[in-house]
């Protein structure tokens, strides 16, 4: 058996450090957020064989518009994020496309408004507190006791502020912008960081049922030692796959890939080194007021 126990401070540290720095990037610099949060229009294009992606940027950078983003969506197609501009700047910008290119057609032209934009963050907050709650009675419930519950979603705030933490940095370092899929990616992490934390918290209900003679500490340390190899295996196998994805799957999901591994691993992490310490430190402040 492991003494998890004994490094219950150095844990503590490690993830201090870590969501010290992410907090700090978000404090200061905040998430770069992409149209589908600040509004914006969204242009799909068809083009000749000649007319590449660098040509069009030449002819937005011309125009000063704000291009977010420009992916090639299948063969002689363009989808361009724009950031807001006027109706008239954008028609301007699609016009000059025209002039150079004359076999050019406007397929698509849509307005994403920032009331849109706000509604849906709303939607995301008030869709991850719901969860957290639902997640937090029932843990509670399934093991008869707050504190596991609690734990828990301690363990859970700890995934969701690695994720905002690390996106503020790509943000404000690679100006990676957080939009609908990043929305997605966030709110499944909360799904994944419990996860594990049920399989060690099901392991210590089994042996404390049993009446194992063990202290409460050593309870704990015995299910992460069991369970430490089943998480690191199944959780591997998930990072390898999205390690793959972020590398070779394209700019379409590349960072909606890198939210998932980074709450993938931050999940991995928090089961045995965060959740079950906070179990521990509560059941030792119980027998320290008893």
């Amino acid at each position: 058996m492991i003494r998890f126990s004994k490094y219950i401070l150095l844990y503590f540290l490690f993830s201090g450090v870590f969501l010290a720095v992410g907090m700090y990037s978000l404090a200061r610099f905040g998430l770069k957020q992409s149209i589908d949060f600040t509004g914006g229009a969204l242009l799909e294009m068809k083009v000749a064989d000649t007319t590449t992606q660098t040509i069009l940027e030449d002819i937005g950078k011309k125009q000063n518009m704000a291009i977010a983003s420009m992916q090639k969506s299948y063969e002689k197609t363009y989808v361009l994020r724009i950031k807001p501009e006027d109706a008239e700047k954008v028609t301007v910008f699609v016009d000059e496309i025209k002039k150079i290119d004359k076999e050019a057609q406007l397929l698509r032209r849509e307005t994403v408004g920032p009331i849109l934009g706000k509604e849906l963050l709303m939607k995301a907050v008030s869709a991850a507190i719901i969860a957290m709650i639902g997640i937090l009675l029932y843990v509670a419930y399934a093991f008869k006791n707050i504190k596991f519950g609690v734990s828990a979603i301690i363990a859970l705030f700890h995934d969701l502020l690695m994720v905002l933490g690390v996106f503020s940095l790509l943000g404000h370092l690679r100006g990676v912008e957080v939009d609908t899929l990043f929305v997605t990616a966030f709110l499944t992490t909360m799904s994944f960081s419990v996860h594990d934390t049920i399989v060690v918290f099901d392991r210590i209900r089994e042996y404390l049922k049993r009446g194992v003679k063990l202290s409460f500490e050593e309870t704990c340390d015995l299910a992460l030692t069991e369970t430490m190899g089943r998480s690191t295996t199944n959780s591997f196998t998930i990072i390898f796959m999205l390690f793959a994805l972020v590398l070779l799957g394209g700019d379409t999901v590349r960072w909606f890939t890198m939210a998932l591994l980074v709450g993938t691993i931050s999940g991995t992490y928090s089961s045995p080194f965060i959740a079950t310490p906070v179990l521990i430190l509560w059941d030792r402040w119980e027998k320290r007021k008893n």
